[in-house]
C-alpha cells in the first residue's frame, strides 16, 4: 500500500465527518437552549427534580463520607492512608483494578465485534451470557471462581503440578475483577459498532486500505470513546469490588489483601473516621479517572468535529 491511497483515505474519512468543509455555526447556544425549553414541557421543573434527584441519591451520602474523614486531623489522615499495609492494599487493588480492566478493554473489544459483526449458532445465548455478571451476586461469582481455581478446583488441580497458582494469589484477584468487569466494555462497544457506518469501510476498501488500515483508521476512531467509556467503568467497578474476591484473593495482608476488605477491617474495629478515609482516596481516585476519560472523550469529539 502506497502512501498516496492512505492519505486519499484519510481525506475521504475527514471529509465524511465534516472536517474538510466549511461548517456554518449554529444559532446559538441561547437558541439551543430555547429550542430545548419549548420541546420539554416544563424544563425549569424536570430540571430542578433531576438535580434533587441526584443531589439525594449520590451527592449527599458521598458528602457524609468525607465529612467523616474530616473527624481526623491532617496528620491523622496522612498516617491512617499511608501505613504499609494500607499502601499494600492500595498497589493490589488498583494494580490488579487495571490489569482487569486492559484485559476488558482487548476482549470485551473482540466479543462485541463478534455479536455484532457476525452469525452463528447460539448467538442470543452467548450474548445472554455476557450480561451474566451483572445479575450473579459477587458473592456467588467469588465461589465459583474459588471451586473452579482452587488447589482442588476443576482447574486449578491440573495447574498447581506445572506450578501455576490462581486462588489467594494477586493473579486470582485479576480473573474475579475481569470476570465481573466484562460487561461495561461489551455492552458500550456494542451499540457503537452496531450504529457504525458501512459506508466508510465500503469506501476504504474500494480506495485499496487493508483490513487493519481499515480498522485503524475508520472503525478504531469511532468507537474510541465507547472503548474509553468502558475501560473507565470497568476499572472503576473493580476498584470497589468486594464480594467476588474475598472468596479467592487469599486476603494476606501485605500479599492479597484488597483495600475495601482493609476498609471493613476498619469498621470491625469502630474505626470509622479511617475508614471514611480509605474510602475517600478510593472514591477521588475513581472521580479523576473518568473525569480525565470524559475530558478526553470530549477532545476527541472536537478533533473528529463531532458535537462536544
Amino acid at each position: 500500500m502506497t502512501q498516496a491511497p492512505v492519505d486519499t483515505l484519510e481525506a475521504a474519512v475527514l471529509a465524511h465527518r465534516g472536517l474538510g468543509a466549511v461548517v456554518t455555526p449554529p444559532a446559538g447556544p441561547s437558541a439551543s437552549g430555547r429550542r430545548g425549553r419549548r420541546v420539554l414541557p416544563g424544563f425549569n421543573l424536570t430540571l430542578g427534580l433531576t438535580l434533587f434527584y441526584l443531589g439525594l441519591l449520590v451527592l449527599l451520602p458521598l458528602s457524609a463520607l468525607f465529612i467523616k474523614s474530616f473527624a481526623l486531623t491532617w496528620p491523622q489522615f496522612v498516617t491512617a492512608v499511608s501505613s504499609p499495609r494500607v499502601l499494600a492494599a492500595y498497589r493490589v487493588t488498583f494494580g490488579s483494578s487495571l490489569i482487569a480492566a486492559v484485559i476488558n478493554l482487548v476482549f470485551g473489544l473482540l466479543v462485541a465485534w463478534v455479536l455484532v459483526r457476525y452469525r452463528f449458532p447460539g448467538k442470543r445465548i452467548l450474548d445472554a451470557l455476557v450480561d451474566l455478571p451483572f445479575a450473579l451476586p459477587t458473592a456467588v461469582a467469588g465461589i465459583s471462581l474459588a471451586a473452579l481455581l482452587g488447589p482442588n478446583g476443576w482447574i486449578g488441580q491440573h495447574l498447581v503440578p506445572l506450578g501455576i497458582k490462581l486462588a489467594y494469589t494477586p493473579a486470582g484477584i485479576v480473573v474475579a475483577l475481569t470476570f465481573i468487569g466484562l460487561p461495561f466494555v461489551v455492552r458500550t462497544v456494542q451499540p457503537v459498532l452496531e450504529d457504525a457506518e458501512k459506508e466508510l469501510e465500503e469506501a476504504a476498501a474500494s480506495l485499496g486500505a487493508t483490513p487493519f488500515q481499515i480498522f485503524r483508521k475508520v472503525i478504531l476512531p469511532s468507537i474510541a470513546p465507547a472503548l474509553l467509556t468502558g475501560f473507565a467503568m470497568a476499572f472503576a467497578r473493580a476498584v470497589g469490588e468486594y464480594g467476588s474476591v474475598v472468596f479467592i484473593a487469599g486476603n494476606m495482608p501485605m500479599v492479597s489483601e484488597i483495600t475495601p476488605l482493609l476498609i471493613l477491617v476498619k469498621l470491625e474495629q469502630f474505626d470509622y473516621a479511617g475508614a471514611a478515609a480509605l474510602a475517600s482516596v478510593l472514591l477521588a481516585t475513581s472521580f479523576l479517572l473518568l473525569l480525565a476519560i470524559n475530558g478526553l472523550q470530549f477532545w476527541q469529539r472536537r478533533l473528529l468535529g463531532g458535537r462536544p
